[in-house]
């Protein structure tokens, strides 16, 4: 290294060297507290929910058939997800999180 001789230099140096160890530095992130942690699995679990309904959705069937002298169609939708729908996939999620374990009971 270069021999300094003025603390400013010496300053502008030190600064150049954190500048280069910026990337190599690991992240800090604070720990999320219960709280955080339950709704960002309320929400993974409200986003999975809906996704699987929009598949359905999609793929929704339909029916038609003679009976007698009429003709009866049959639409067969996909029911509309609610809070109970979502609360069970949550809870399918934090058991999953909390137990560590890779099978799911069905």
């Amino acid at each position: 290294m270069n021999e300094v001789k003025f603390p400013t230099e010496m300053m502008e140096q030190m600064a150049t060297m954190m500048k280069a160890m910026m990337p190599t530095a690991p992240s800090v992130k604070p720990n999320k507290n219960g709280y955080e942690i339950r709704t960002k699995v309320l929400e993974m679990a409200q986003n999975n929910v809906w996704q699987d309904y929009h598949a359905k959705w999609g793929a929704f069937e339909t029916t038609m058939k003679k009976e007698g002298n009429e003709v009866v169609t049959t639409v067969a939708m996909p029911e509309v997800p609610g809070a109970d729908k979502v609360l069970e996939a949550a809870n399918k999620f934090y058991e999953f999180v909390s137990s560590g374990n890779n099978s799911s009971k069905q």
